[in-house]
């Protein structure tokens, strides 16, 4: 594996000068949303959002999958995002916050989207809608209402093993034509993806691919990938961080020497449905109070928590 890293790094001049026209590019952390007897926990998201902070990590991700957005009201959404702002923009103003803003309605999608943009964040990352099962005619229109109704970057999320729907490279490359849609966040774990999906757009360079996966955040990379949104990233945002900036330095043999001593870790984050395992996590580790969870999703089951204790422990967390 070493060999063939050592070998295929010939285009990194290319690569870290594309980097730079990028505005969105690294370690971004897809954050939990705390809860406390069902309510917003911002005590602990406060100290969540610090944590990653005083970390190096290049952006924070509120909202999305990890942060079970599907069970905030709007008042909650709005509460989550403009903490997350504010101590973003006091820290550093460089450090961008992306909301996820998808739903698998078109019109609360662009409600979610306008409220993201009127509370100061950087960009909205929206799943391809999920339950309705659209065509690929009805995914790409479904963006296409969004790109046209408000001038904010957007990020596509496909994922999935949530939205059902895989969305074809085909359909990705017309969305990427459009003036908002600039990336793109692939959670398949398709390593032949980037390399495909480059080949067909008309702008690469302009176009920004994130791993969505952990386990794949170096190789990604590799094949043309600008980052990684992470889940594990809650509990290591220095480490994945780094492992980020030397993947994208071209120091691919330093950054999978790291992705190996983590991949018990991220195995260990999606044992069950995520963010039920990181919330445990981070609850052992004392940054957030509880490792509740919104209903229909329920706390770390007892029977799985020792996994979670031991990968912690091998890594000297706790």
């Amino acid at each position: 594996m070493f060999e063939y890293l050592s070998k295929n790094v010939t285009s990194l001049g290319i690569h870290i000068t594309l980097l730079r026209i990028h505005m969105f590019h690294g370690l971004y952390t897809a954050l939990v949303t705390p809860f406390q007897n069902d309510r917003l926990d911002m005590e602990s998201f406060v100290q969540l959002v610090k944590f990653q902070l005083n970390s190096g990590v290049a952006g924070l991700v509120v909202l999305g999958s990890t942060g079970e957005a599907a069970t905030l009201s709007l008042d909650e959404r709005a509460q989550v995002i403009a903490y997350a702002v504010e101590l973003a923009k006091s820290y550093d103003k460089r450090v961008q916050v992306i909301v996820g803003t998808g739903t698998n309605s078109t019109h609360t999608t662009l409600e979610y989207t306008k409220q993201a943009h009127q509370l100061g964040a950087a960009g909205a990352l929206i799943v391809c809608p999920y339950y309705n099962k659209p065509t690929e005619e009805g995914i790409y229109q479904h963006y296409k209402y969004i790109n046209d109704n408000i001038d904010f970057p957007i990020i596509i999320y496909n994922v999935p093993s949530r939205s059902i729907t895989n969305i074809p490279d085909e359909v990705i490359a017309r969305l990427s034509e459009l003036k908002n849609v600039i990336g793109l966040k692939d959670a398949t774990a398709d390593l032949s993806r980037p390399p495909l999906l480059k080949a067909q757009l008309k702008t690469p360079t302009k176009f920004m691919q994130f791993s969505g996966e952990d386990c794949t955040a170096v190789i990604f990379n590799l094949h043309g990938g600008v980052g990684c949104i992470s889940v594990t990233a809650n509990i290591l945002p220095k480490e994945l961080s780094k492992m980020q900036r030397l993947s994208l330095a071209g120091q691919y043999i330093e950054a999978m020497s790291m992705q190996t001593q983590f991949a018990e870790l991220n195995k260990a984050m999606f044992i069950v449905t995520n963010p039920i395992p990181v919330k445990y996590a981070l609850y052992k580790l004392g940054i957030i109070a509880t490792p509740d969870m919104r209903l229909p999703l329920l706390p770390l089951a007892r029977h799985h928590r020792p996994i979670v204790d031991a990968a912690l422990h091998n890594l000297k967390l706790i």
